[in-house]
């Protein structure tokens, strides 16, 4: 086979960017604990034009992963599993469970303690790395599992996204937010006017993300208004502006930006005292929050709706493979390391305990949802 085949075979796995982000995590921390570690902390501040390295990965290069997390929440709103009450009521139970439950224990354990701004670091799934590991499980997971999984992140993404704009803002800047209304306004009106192509958004939405970042909230938040103001249809058979850009966005996303996030913001070394801090009130928010918070509300919440005949479970499952889902959804790392970095900005030391402990959360997730999953396919095909 050639070498080109491999790397398209590598590009279109949907296991691949699960692979490349849990690499580029890996390397992140041997880099860290070696004698470039100095260095590579060094690199990320430097100043590239007005901004550091840091700031252009978390601020403009996570805008446009942000900008794709928007597409994909519109598309299933228009015509996919959120565009009726009746497809789209159980995962949008099990994500409200899953962000409701997991921050009232990191509250419980924190509040009134100076991690109490953390509170929505546990409320988050990340979709890339929850998804990779369901495609792992190739057939033994049923279809309708993957796409409740995928609907629970993307609901899931939506909220940690209203909680970032409206509780992890700074100080607002008025004459900057009168100009990303402005901004906004355009975009809309060339949305009416049924303009199509991308350069008349993309390049206003560079103008709303500068406006958006000196306004005081958080400039991520652009790529999801510029992604709502994307043209779309309710059309499975017609492609969408939306659909076409979404398909573009999939790679340098998936390949390139969350590879780079996960770089600069799991370099963290590892210090004595650090795995005690695991077992402090922050440790114990965090990780209960992700692995039991997210596992009790998913399941709480969706067993509701199930009982309530609000919703029915996911076709050909049952339930051993919802309390694999929801374990797995236990995966916070790109969103909570996010949410982790704003809620504990200038605090340096606080931020690296957070991301450990969002790191061990995570793996014990991942590792046991993977499990039970897997077991429950195996009994189900013997």
């Amino acid at each position: 086979m050639k070498l080109t085949t491999y790397f398209q075979k590598f590009f279109q796995s949907s296991q691949s960017s699960g692979i490349l982000l849990l690499g580029c995590v890996i390397i992140s921390l041997l880099i860290a604990n070696s004698g470039a570690g100095s260095s590579f902390a060094n690199l990320l501040q430097y100043q590239l034009g007005p901004y550091s390295t840091s700031v252009w990965i978390n601020d403009g290069l996570m805008a446009i992963f942000f900008l794709l997390v928007g597409l994909e929440i519109k598309r299933e709103i228009v015509e996919g599993e959120l565009s009726s009450f009746n497809n789209a009521s159980l995962p949008i139970f099990a994500a409200i469970g899953g962000m409701v439950v997991p921050a009232l224990i990191f509250a419980f354990f924190n509040s009134g303690t100076e991690y109490a701004n953390g509170w929505g670091i546990p409320m988050a799934t990340d979709i890339a790395f929850s998804l990779a590991i369901v495609a792992m499980l190739g057939s033994r997971v049923p279809a309708s599992i993957k796409i409740f999984l995928a609907a629970l992140a993307i609901v899931d993404d939506l909220g940690a996204i209203m909680v970032i704009a409206i509780f992890y803002t700074e100080q607002i800047h008025w004459i900057y937010l009168l100009f990303t209304a402005l901004v906004i306004i355009l975009l809309i009106f060339l949305n009416r006017f049924k303009v199509t192509r991308h350069i008349y958004y993309l390049i206003p939405g560079i103008f709303l993300w500068y406006f958006m970042h000196h306004s005081g909230i958080h400039a991520t938040i652009a790529g999801v208004i510029l992604a709502f103001t994307i043209p779309t249809n309710a059309s499975h058979t017609e492609i969408s502006p939306l659909e076409k850009l979404e398909h573009r966005l999939h790679t340098p996303v998936n390949f390139l930006i969350m590879p780079l996030f996960a770089l600069a913001n799991t370099n963290i070394l590892f210090k004595s005292g650090m795995v005690e801090g695991l077992f402090s009130t922050l440790g114990y928010g965090i990780i209960l929050g992700l692995v039991a918070g997210k596992l009790i509300g998913i399941t709480l919440f969706s067993g509701i709706a199930i009982r309530t005949k609000l919703s029915s479970l996911p076709a050909d499952s049952n339930w051993t493979q919802m309390i694999g889902t929801a374990l797995l959804a236990g995966i916070g790392f790109t969103m909570s390391i996010f949410i982790a970095l704003l809620s504990y900005k200038g605090h340096l030391e606080i931020q690296e305990e957070a991301k450990f402990a969002i790191l061990v959360a995570s793996a014990i997730s991942g590792v046991s949802g993977y499990l039970i999953l897997r077991q429950a396919g195996r009994k189900k095909t013997t």
